[in-house]
């Protein structure tokens, strides 16, 4: 599951994460924002990085609106991981939904957080995309569901 999609981080962005990331770390809910710490594919060093987990249908997963980041190439390489908010940590499994099934989960998580992700989607898909749009799409936002 390799995709080609990849918006970088820069500029606001960064300050923005480190910001979000944050506030998530000492418990304020930020729009449901969470920190994910991932193993370094490479370095092996903890990485982290501000997610916003969607429960859908008695699930819970991640989206990459990104598409290939950092974070999802070393998960790929190393599945364990912690989301915290403040105080609460958990260890979780991230195991790749595949692309064919992505689509209800992208559509809810871009209805919720659309505002806020959508200038990091490929280009000509917006927050909205109707069906075909959309199935162009799945393999640039990878989804991960998480699990305990």
């Amino acid at each position: 599951m390799t995709t080609t999609h990849y918006s970088a981080p820069k500029g606001f962005d960064n300050l923005f994460n480190t910001s979000v990331r944050w506030l998530a770390d000492h418990g304020v809910n930020l729009a449901g924002a969470q920190t994910l710490t991932v193993t370094g594919r490479v370095s092996g060093r903890p990485q982290s990085v501000p997610v916003n987990p969607l429960r859908l249908d008695g699930h819970e997963y991640l989206v990459a609106p990104r598409g290939t980041t950092q974070w999802v190439r070393n998960v790929r390489v190393n599945d364990a991981a912690e989301l915290r908010r403040g105080r609460r940590r958990r260890s979780v499994r991230l195991v790749e939904v595949a692309p064919a099934d992505r689509a209800p989960m992208i559509r809810a998580y871009l209805s919720k957080w659309g505002w806020e992700v959508g200038r990091f989607l490929p280009e000509g898909m917006g927050t909205d995309p109707d069906d075909a749009t959309l199935a162009a799409h799945l393999d640039d936002l990878p989804v991960f569901e998480i699990r305990s």
